[in-house]
């Protein structure tokens, strides 16, 4: 198995210049928080269906699932990792836009971009068992264990009520003490919060207690591999397998999904 290694060289004017909103007025005051360098190594590849446009991405009961987007073609699928055979798939309803995918307790939750609709899955079957309403868009979800949580493209983190999805509470996201946005899809990893940005190549690692970015990898070297492809077939799925310790990300119409495992870059 042929191995890759890339480092990112980081100062956070990477993050800053690509994709921290200019507002044109200085931060205020604020303490910068050490943005930790992460390398990332492909430790295998799997194939992915190049049809799915990814929006969420969750390793749950030994089994990969996924949902995608594009009007009409939206669903909530169980895949095999081993060949990325579509094991079982539900439609979403009309013309919905899948997005993000969460797992709470023995079922998904999947949300929509613009249709403000929160849908529960029995992971077993795929079928519907219960949905909710929530006000504005929805990108990506996650599940730390007490709440989901949502992003929408803005800064804010919306922490939700599993079962109702009422909002709790929320955090803005920041770097340097400047907002980030078009965080994507979502995934909780040891106590912190990863996200995809929305037509970049990074994910970054969020404090979800105060909304800090403090760790960015550059995972360029996955899109350039797979050569020429659709603008909009970015980076866009991560999954975390908590008990084989395997981290798996892919992309909207990616052929291949990868599992890569990361480590601080060196440092000097």
């Amino acid at each position: 198995m042929r191995m890759i290694r890339w480092t990112l060289p980081l100062g956070l004017a990477l993050a800053t210049t690509a994709v921290v909103a200019q507002t044109g007025a200085p931060p205020a005051a604020h303490v910068p928080v050490p943005v930790e360098g992460i390398s990332a190594r492909i430790v295998a590849r799997y194939p992915h269906d190049r049809a799915a446009f990814t929006q969420g991405l969750v390793w749950h009961d030994g089994s990969l699932f996924e949902s995608t987007g594009q009007p009409g073609v939206s669903d909530v699928r169980r895949v095999r990792l081993n060949d990325g055979k579509v094991l079982a798939r539900t439609k979403l309803p009309g013309l919905q836009f899948g997005e993000g995918l969460a797992v709470d307790g023995k079922q998904l939750v999947s949300i929509t971009w613009q249709d403000g609709i929160a849908h529960r899955w029995d992971a077993r079957t795929l079928k519907s068992v219960g949905r909710a309403r929530y006000p504005g868009e929805g990108w990506g979800l996650a599940n730390d264990g007490t709440s989901l949580i949502l992003s929408d493209g803005t800064p804010t983190l919306r922490f939700m009520d599993p079962k109702t999805f009422k909002e709790k509470r929320r955090v803005t996201i920041t770097a340097n003490g400047r907002p980030v946005h078009n965080l994507n899809e979502l995934e909780m990893i040891d106590g912190k919060l990863w996200g995809n940005i929305w037509h970049r190549d990074y994910i970054v690692r969020i404090d979800p207690a105060t909304g800090e970015v403090d760790g960015l990898v550059n995972l360029a070297p996955l899109r350039a591999e797979l050569g020429p492809l659709d603008p909009e077939a970015v980076l866009n799925g991560i999954a975390w397998d908590a008990a084989g310790k395997r981290l798996f990300v892919t992309g909207k119409w990616w052929p291949t999904l990868f599992e890569i495992a990361l480590e601080p870059v060196p440092q000097g």
